[in-house]
């Protein structure tokens, strides 16, 4: 028996039938019960004993920030999977494909199918996933104002905002400073848009991680004396399309892709 590398891996031996005869109101929910170590593979009376075989109760993960991360994930996926996935579409500014809700994350396309799972040649990440389904949640629909506001003007943001800096902002700008090109190519690698002329920096691109959520970079080089800076500006929509949590998840999820991309350039 192996330990399951995460919930979608226990998820995907299951009938899906939401039977109920586990205890939980879902497979799902089931799946991830039993990565957190809080239920056993077992307690599933509609598996094979083969297939119980595959699994051994990971109890060791119950406390991990990755046990508690897939949990979360597990969660937020048994409740998109009740949606009514077509007004979700129109009012998130996502599309349609037959039963997948698909969504366009920086000009790429990740659906999510009725049943939990995602159809997509992306690799799936919790910074990616997590904003995402909240995004499906939580969104309302708000249309893009053009008004741009910096994270700590986010309802919430303020508290955050340091860290934010730290793990974002600060992360990006040590980036451009010692790549300049290569970060202004990165940058508008993914589907990035022009900024408005009073906008502009020696840096400056829009990009949409979610179709009502534009995050505007803006990076100064040093100048005459001046140290450079480096700055994200969000919509001010972004408060009722996506909020703080996962306003912060995608900027500093940002910021670790695009050092990582660095790093596989050799720099």
């Amino acid at each position: 028996m192996v330990v399951a590398k995460n919930a979608m891996e226990i998820f995907s031996i299951l009938d899906k039938s939401n039977c109920k005869k586990c205890g939980e109101k879902t497979c799902l929910a089931f799946a991830g019960a039993v990565y957190m170590g809080n239920r056993r593979i077992e307690d599933c009376p509609n598996l094979s004993s083969a297939d119980i075989a595959k699994f051994t109760t990971p109890s060791a993960n119950e406390n991990s920030p990755e046990a508690q991360q897939e949990a979360y994930i597990a969660e937020l996926i048994d409740d998109v999977i009740k949606l009514d996935f077509p007004p979700v579409a129109e009012r998130i500014g996502a599309r349609m494909h037959g039963s997948v809700l698909t969504v366009n994350i920086l000009g790429k396309n990740i659906g999510i199918r009725t049943d939990g799972t995602f159809a997509t040649d992306l690799h799936v990440i919790p910074w990616v996933i997590i904003p995402l389904l909240d995004y499906v949640l939580h969104c309302q629909g708000v249309p893009v104002s053009g008004d741009w506001i910096s994270f700590r003007e986010i309802i919430g943001g303020k508290e955050k905002y340091a860290l934010f800096k730290k793990r974002g902002e600060d992360v990006l700008k040590q980036l451009a400073d010692k790549y300049t090109d290569f970060f202004d190519d990165i940058v508008h690698m993914f589907n990035g848009k022009r900024v408005e002329k009073r906008f502009e920096s020696d840096v400056s691109v829009v990009l949409y991680p979610f179709p009502l959520v534009p995050i505007m970079i803006c990076y100064w080089k040093p100048d005459e004396g001046l140290g450079s800076s480096l700055n994200l500006f969000f919509d001010k929509s972004v408060d009722v399309n996506l909020g703080v949590d996962s306003t912060y998840f995608l900027g500093t999820g940002l910021a670790n892709m695009f050092h990582k991309l660095a790093e596989q350039h050799g720099f």
